[in-house]
C-alpha cells in the first residue's frame, strides 16, 4: 500500500503555512479550527448547561448520602445546576474582556464557592469544608494565572 507522506505544517487551511514553504517568517502558524462558527455558538450555551446538569445531580447525590430522593433534594439539584449554569455563562462571556490578573481571580472564586458549596454538602465542618475550598482555588488560581500570564499580554489581548 502506497500512501502519501506528511507535508510539514500540519493540515491545510486557508492562508499561508510559512513551515510548509520553507521559509522563516514571524507569521506563527495557527491552529486549525474545526468546528465552524454555529457549533461554537452551541457549545458556548451547551457546554455550561451539562457540567450544571452534572454539577446539580452531584449535590443531589452529596445532600441524600444514599437515602430516598424527596422532593426538596431534586429542587436543591435542579436550582444548583440552574446557578452554576448561569455563573459559568456569564464567565464565559465576561472574564475574557478582563486582565489576566482579574481573569484568574474569577475563574478561581467560581472554582472554590462550586467546590466548597458541593463539599459542604456532605457532612464535613465548616472548617474543613472553608479549608478544603482554599485549597483547591489556590492550585486554581496557580494554574488560572500561569496560563493566563503565559497566553495573554498585561492588557487581555492573547498573544497566542
Amino acid at each position: 500500500m502506497a500512501q502519501a507522506a506528511p507535508a510539514p505544517g500540519g493540515m491545510s487551511r486557508p492562508g499561508r503555512t510559512p513551515e510548509a514553504e520553507g521559509r522563516a517568517t514571524d507569521v506563527r502558524g495557527r491552529t486549525p479550527d474545526v468546528f465552524d462558527a454555529r457549533t461554537h455558538k452551541m457549545a458556548r450555551i451547551g457546554v455550561p448547561v451539562v457540567l450544571g446538569l452534572v454539577y446539580g445531580y452531584w449535590v443531589a447525590a452529596n445532600t441524600r448520602a444514599g437515602g430516598p430522593v424527596t422532593g426538596w433534594n431534586l429542587l436543591l439539584g435542579f436550582v444548583s445546576a440552574l446557578v452554576f449554569a448561569i455563573v459559568c455563562m456569564a464567565l464565559l462571556v465576561l472574564a475574557p474582556r478582563m486582565r489576566r490578573e482579574v481573569h484568574a481571580l474569577l475563574w478561581t472564586a467560581f472554582v472554590g464557592c462550586a467546590f466548597g458549596f458541593i463539599y459542604s454538602q456532605t457532612d464535613a465542618s465548616v472548617l474543613r469544608s472553608v479549608v478544603m475550598s482554599l485549597l483547591v482555588s489556590a492550585a486554581t488560581f496557580i494554574a488560572f494565572f500561569y496560563r493566563y500570564y503565559t497566553r495573554e499580554d498585561a492588557f487581555g489581548r492573547r498573544t497566542r
